[in-house]
Formats: structure tokens, C-alpha cells, sequence
């Protein structure tokens, strides 16, 4: 995320001066069945998405991508995002990658008002997941298995806090849940989030544990739910979701570091010790 130095001679909806920002992809086919749909993440040609990092550059102007750890990028104008001058840029950024991760599901999945949302987890992705659903009206409700983040899950605006721990405090819940969105990235049973789903109600995961997770078939089968993924959005989607941001003015919990610190914010984001995301001041860039 940044100002736009130069713009090239077909670009229209950029100008120089610009708050622009580049998301975990710069291009895709664009024509397949999924990118005309606006679902340039899910593209299924052989090359597929291509990613922000690590990604083919398939105008070989490099072996592949990457990413936005430097000073400058080059990014078609279809791929790059605007940005509300009214946000924080720091706070905006993380937006990108772990707000649209969230929004995502949230707005497919029908999170509003009158709804009972759960968020498991509250990192990167949760602290979104919370900030998200309260802004579009539900009941949101957070798991987590920390007493010591109840009172920060509150503030960030989640109407109940359950400890996914006490099994008394989850068998209140039993059955009545719309959505369940799981961010957690470690080994944990989902068959307990199953289980307090209504009939219909869906647990989307947008965590990633290490380790293939056991789900108990009539977890599924009784009464009728649903267990989906759910990865980022397409650029329209994601366009949508820093505008809504603007407007109601959320954004990231950040720590904004200088790169020298990022060996240490490494180590420190590995025993979770970060609220909720590090951002690098990349000025500091030598």
C-alpha cells in the first residue's frame, strides 16, 4: 500500500498522487469461467491466480513474483485497489490480505442482522472476523480458548465471549448458530463448532491447520449443515470491502514496525504475541 509514483499510458482510473494498494494477487486469465465472475482467486487455467509472492510472471519480466517487501511495484491498474483517503494507510494495509479473508465469507455466507455469527479465534484473521460481523449487524459471538482475551474481544466488538474450554459453556450454545467462520491455524475439533449449528448453518474455515482434521459424518448429516472454505476475494469484492471500511471507518489493530525489527516481530507473531497484525514501515527499507 502506497502513493502512485507514475502511471502508464492506458491507465484511467489511476493518476499519480493516487492511495493505492496491491492484494495477495496481480493478475489471473481474466477470461475463464471464475475470473469473469469476479473470482480471479479461484482461476482455473493451468497457471491459475497469479500470486502477490512467489507467483509466474507470465510477461517475463522477472521468474516470478516478488511480493511487497520493497519500494516499488509495478502492477496492472485491473489488479490494483483504491484506497480511502480517510484510513490510516499503516492500519489499511493488513486489509488486503486479512480483511478480505474474513469479509469474504461474512458477506456470502449472509452475516447481518438477525443472525448469530461465531468467530473462532481471535489473531489476524479473528480480531477481522469480530470487527466485521458487528459492523454488518449480527450477534457475534467469539471462541476462544484464552480468558485473558475476553475483555479485548468485547472491545473489538463481540456480544458474547465463550471459552471454547468449558464444554458447559458450549453446550448453552448448542444448535444455534447461523454461521461459524474458523480462523484457527492449529489442530482443534470441529466437530465441537458442528455441533452448534442450526439446521442449515454453515462452519467455514478460513484457518489452515497442519494436519488433515476428523469430522463425525452425522455431525453433517443431523440436522443438515455445512462445512466450506473460504480463501480471499476477487478484486471486486475486495474493492467493495476497503470502501465499506471507509465508510464505517474500520480497520486493522497493528503494530507498524521499521525493518529492522522484523526478525523480532518473526519471532514474537510465533508465540502470538502481536495485536493483531505487524505492518512494516517500509521507508526504513535501507
Amino acid at each position: 500500500l502506497g502513493r502512485v509514483s507514475r502511471v502508464g499510458s492506458g491507465v484511467t482510473k489511476f493518476k499519480v498522487g493516487d492511495l493505492a494498494a496491491v492484494g495477495c494477487m496481480v493478475d489471473s486469465c481474466r477470461t475463464c469461467s471464475c475470473c469473469t465472475q469476479g473470482l480471479e482467486q479461484f482461476c482455473t487455467t493451468p497457471n491459475g491466480c497469479i500470486f502477490t509472492y512467489n507467483g509466474i510472471d507470465k510477461h517475463g519480466t522477472a521468474p516470478f513474483t516478488y511480493g511487497g517487501y520493497s519500494k516499488q511495484i509495478v502492477v496492472d491498474e485491473a489488479f490494483t485497489l483504491k484506497v480511502p483517503t480517510n484510513l490510516d494507510p499503516a492500519r489499511a494495509a493488513p486489509l488486503l490480505c486479512a480483511g478480505i479473508t474474513t469479509y469474504s465469507p461474512l458477506r456470502k455466507w449472509g452475516a447481518t442482522k438477525g443472525k448469530k455469527v461465531g468467530i473462532v479465534g481471535l489473531g489476524g484473521l479473528g480480531h477481522m472476523g469480530v470487527k466485521f460481523s458487528h459492523a454488518f449487524g449480527a450477534h457475534t459471538v467469539l471462541f476462544t480458548t484464552s480468558e485473558s482475551k475476553v475483555a479485548d474481544g468485547k472491545r473489538l466488538g463481540a456480544d458474547d465471549v465463550i471459552i471454547s474450554k468449558n464444554t458447559d459453556a458450549m453446550g448453552k450454545h448448542a444448535g444455534s448458530f447461523d454461521l461459524i467462520v474458523d480462523t484457527v491455524s492449529a489442530d482443534h475439533d470441529l466437530n465441537a463448532y458442528l455441533s452448534l449449528l442450526k439446521v442449515d448453518g454453515s462452519l467455514v474455515l478460513v484457518g489452515v491447520p497442519p494436519k488433515p482434521q476428523p469430522v463425525a459424518a452425522f455431525s453433517l448429516i443431523m440436522p443438515r449443515r455445512n462445512l466450506a472454505g473460504s480463501l480471499i476475494g476477487g478484486i471486486a469484492e475486495t474493492q467493495e470491502m476497503l470502501d465499506f471500511c471507509g465508510t464505517r471507518n474500520v480497520a486493522c489493530d497493528i503494530e507498524l514496525i521499521p525493518m529492522n525489527k522484523i526478525n523480532d516481530a518473526y519471532e514474537r507473531m510465533l508465540k502470538s504475541d502481536v495485536k493483531y497484525r505487524f505492518v512494516i514501515d517500509m521507508s526504513t527499507l535501507a
